[in-house]
């Protein structure tokens, strides 16, 4: 075991860079005197953005031999740390800037650049995207990989930069969204089980939104180790083991990295203009009509026994059609109880047979579509099956869970596709239980053109709710239908998630965090909200970022390389490929 310090300072640049460097500096002794060995900093830490355009950024940015970066150099070299900065830096050509994250070592030596590659809204107007591989550094604290702010607010950087070897995420942050502290970054670690060193700006002028701080730093776990909270500057500073982020077994689920379906991902390395979801990125047509459809959590599961859980049910889909809903969503296996399956995956499946078509029977009746995961077997082989009844009870789609956890493997086999139907009340796409880990998974469905992801579930922590779940219908702008047991182990009710259209005057909260409805746990509940489709056919999370177009395909190929993620400290650090495509 290996320990080492580090810190993420939290701070508000101002227009003076002679004074920004010294708050730097000063920010970096305290760090030291701290103890910390690796100290983060805010993004764009040499100045304040106020630019009218491109030229006066580009007259106010940095150069990379410049007396701020120069000045930067020298104070992790007095202090004998590794810094992570971000700035600002001119590109080759006027008026080109990027937005950098600069990694110095303890002498005083630039170990690396990165060029962020997804900007929030605003910075396209005045910067360029990096389009470089990724990289992961080897120092000896640990393997480092940079990432700046909207990097992780999708979930194809920090996913790169972990299977390239990152132990550590150095994100330098320059957000005014809530959602930063608590989706965004604990998210990030929690799926590619690495630490996460967020340094984020706070306060700023009273123009709207805060700058929203929330600095921290994160264990692969999802373990919140120190904050700087949101509303003043500080310092947040923790111990880590960098090893402990080798092991990527998340309890219950098993190894994050292995369970990844490589052979199914070709679509995550596609241009956009391949893809069916093309034609839903960017704002709706401003001629598209408003296309409603009412969703119904059915929250049920076993209990007293398995025919008095079916029949609850049955009386639920009865109900919900009756209050108006167009479709309903089962919990996770919700006729079994809790082992049942793995026990007699035989006698689970002539049970699940026997319900289907009592669901069938029960959909006809009430002319109301649903969605059920059950137990499917298939010549021999045993399958963790989400089905879709239509209103006349017919099957209309099927997927076999593609994802299985630790525990499934004993007894499933796992699927073979990821796909959307195309049906008269939209298209939809099923998602099974802790599949809302694998960021794959929802990423495929949305790329096949989903606009509403069913999603039966278990919910195992409140995280996978509060934070997978809210993350996977922000970085998609896609509906997310979440259908809890009562028997819950998170003790957390079901969810259904908004894309939520973007609209000119959203306050910046809005335009990055979905609105949720929530029922309550342990509680026959049922929950009926009534979705716009339109809303997933509008990909903006403001005026000028789609989190799915500005996607760079080219760059991913190491989502497709099964061996991917599982490299020794000695091996080489590069990820990604040599150029960006598509969107």
């Amino acid at each position: 075991m290996t320990v080492h310090r580090v810190a993420a300072a939290q701070f508000f640049s101002g227009t003076d860079v002679v004074a920004n460097l010294e708050l730097c500096r000063d920010y970096i002794s305290r760090a030291a005197r701290d103890g910390a060995q690796l100290v983060v900093l805010p993004e764009n830490s040499n100045r304040v953005r106020d630019y009218a355009d491109r030229e006066q950024c580009w007259e106010h940015a940095e150069v990379l031999g410049g007396a701020f970066v120069t000045g930067l150099c020298q104070a992790a070299r007095t202090f004998g740390v590794y810094l992570a900065a971000g700035v600002d830096l001119r590109g080759d050509a006027r008026p080109d800037v990027h937005i950098c994250s600069v990694l110095i070592d303890p002498h005083g030596a630039i170990v690396g650049v990165h060029r962020k590659h997804v900007l929030w809204d605003y910075e396209y107007t005045l910067f360029v995207p990096g389009e470089e591989p990724y990289q992961v550094y080897e120092t000896d604290l640990g393997r480092i990989g940079l990432l700046l702010c909207a990097d992780g607010i999708v979930p194809d950087t920090p996913r790169a930069l972990a299977l390239a070897g990152a132990q550590i995420l150095c994100n330098s942050l320059n957000s005014r969204g809530p959602d930063e502290f608590r989706v965004h970054v604990p998210l990030r670690a929690m799926e590619n089980r690495v630490f996460h060193v967020a340094a984020n700006t706070v306060g700023g002028p009273a123009d709207a939104w805060p700058w929203m701080g929330g600095s921290q730093i994160v264990a692969p776990d999802g373990t919140r180790l120190a904050d700087a909270g949101e509303r003043a500057p500080g310092l947040a500073v923790a111990d880590i083991d960098p090893a402990e982020a080798d092991d990527k077994v998340m309890p219950e689920v098993g190894d994050l990295f292995a369970w990844r379906r490589t052979d199914l991902y070709t679509p995550l390395t596609r241009p956009l203009a391949e893809l069916p979801v093309a034609p839903m990125c960017g704002p709706a047509p401003a001629d598209m009509p408003a296309r409603p459809v009412r969703v119904a959590t059915l929250q049920v599961s076993h209990f007293p026994n398995t025919e008095w859980t079916i029949t609850r049910a049955l009386a639920q889909i009865d109900y919900a059609a009756g209050r108006g809903a167009d479709v309903g969503v089962l919990p996770a296996l919700f006729c079994f109880a809790p082992g049942e399956v793995a026990a007699d995956p035989a006698a689970a499946a002539t049970r699940s047979a026997e319900v289907l078509a009592r669901l069938g029977t029960a959909c006809a009746q009430a002319r109301m579509w649903v969605v059920a995961h059950l137990v499917e077997e298939c010549a021999g082989r045993y399958y963790s099956t989400g089905y879709l009844l239509d209103r006349a009870g017919r099957l209309r789609h099927t997927y076999r869970k593609t994802h299985l956890n630790s525990a499934e493997r004993a007894w499933a086999t796992p699927g073979e596709r990821v796909d959307v139907v195309a049906t008269e009340i939209g298209t939809i796409g099923l998602m099974l239980d802790d599949e809302v880990w694998a960021p794959e998974v929802a990423r495929l469905l949305t790329l096949a053109g989903a606009e509403l992801i069913a999603h039966p579930t278990d919910w195992r922590r409140p995280e996978a709710a509060y934070v997978a779940a809210t993350e996977r219908t922000e970085e998609n702008r896609v509906h997310l239908v979440s259908c809890t047991r009562l028997d819950s182990p998170a003790a957390v009710g079901s969810q259904v998630l908004r894309a939520d259209e973007f609209a000119p005057g959203q306050p910046i909260a809005l335009m990055r965090y979905p609105t949720g409805h929530w029922s309550r746990p342990g509680f026959e509940e049922q929950l009926l909200v009534q979705l716009d489709l339109r809303e997933a056919n509008s990909k903006m999370m403001g005026h000028h970022l789609d989190p799915v177009a500005t996607r760079a395909p080219g760059l991913y190929g190491a989502f497709l390389d099964p061996a991917a993620g599982s490299r020794g400290a000695g091996e080489p650090a590069a990820a990604g490929g040599a150029s960006r495509a598509g969107g």
